[in-house]
């Protein structure tokens, strides 16, 4: 068994020049965010769930974006609402959320 049941990496990389790149939406403070949320929740830490960081996933046309693994599931997001939902269905209660699926 793996150590953490989800390991969550969201992508905050900043491209130079204007490139598009997830953390144009802020993608550090809502990866903080998540973290916060899990910890709150009780998903956080050994069997449960792992918050990081990512450099760049490489779907910056899709952004900002997160991955979930073990599954591999990708998800675009906008707001914290979509962050509570991705916690709430996918992390807690194993519900893929098709709606910011990528």
């Amino acid at each position: 068994m793996s150590y953490y049941k989800h390991h969550v990496f969201f992508c905050t990389n900043q491209r130079e020049e204007g490139c598009a790149c997830c953390q144009d939406f802020d993608a550090q403070a809502m990866r903080d965010y998540a973290k916060a949320q899990s910890k709150k929740m009780e998903l956080a830490g050994e069997g449960g769930v792992r918050i990081n960081s990512a450099g760049c996933l490489d779907r910056c046309s899709e952004g900002p974006v997160l991955v979930v693994y073990p599954e591999a599931t990708w998800y675009s997001y906008v707001d914290e609402q979509d962050i509570d939902e991705i916690m709430e269905k996918h992390l807690k209660n194993g519900e893929i959320v098709e709606r910011l699926q990528i």
